[in-house]
């Protein structure tokens, strides 16, 4: 399933109305070279029109969702714990891990899915 959100709003999307651009089509490839623990974490796509962003949601056992953003642009790519509640400083998100756009997807997909699985995010 893809998850479209602008301007504050989440929709899903399937078929001809989900996005076809480089980001899209090169994360439905990562999200597809996953093994199957990360497919068991219920993996979404989200297209983030308000923060710029392109990613992979992994629902995990964590406090809140753990994503892969795919920025436009020459940003590197992040692996961001998003919080349900803001912590005591106020922050809704916490940056766990940063590596450049240099990867091929399936270099990616092992990169994200063995961090995930050895800080125990996924079960």
């Amino acid at each position: 399933m893809e998850l479209q959100i602008t301007d504050g709003i989440v929709r899903g999307v399937r078929g001809a109305e989900a996005p076809m651009t480089e980001r899209a089509i090169r994360a439905r490839t990562i999200t597809n070279l996953l093994p199957l623990l990360c497919a068991r974490a219920g993996v979404k796509i989200v297209h983030n029109s308000d923060q710029g962003y392109t990613g992979i949601r992994f629902e995990t056992k964590a406090d809140g969702p753990i994503v892969l953003e795919m920025p436009t642009g020459d940003e590197p790519f992040r692996l961001v714990q998003e919080f349900i509640d803001p912590d005591k400083s106020g922050r809704m998100e916490v940056e766990l891990r940063r590596f450049p756009q240099i990867y091929k997807p399936n270099g990616v997909a092992f990169m994200t899915a063995e961090f995930l699985r050895s800080r125990g995010f996924l079960k």
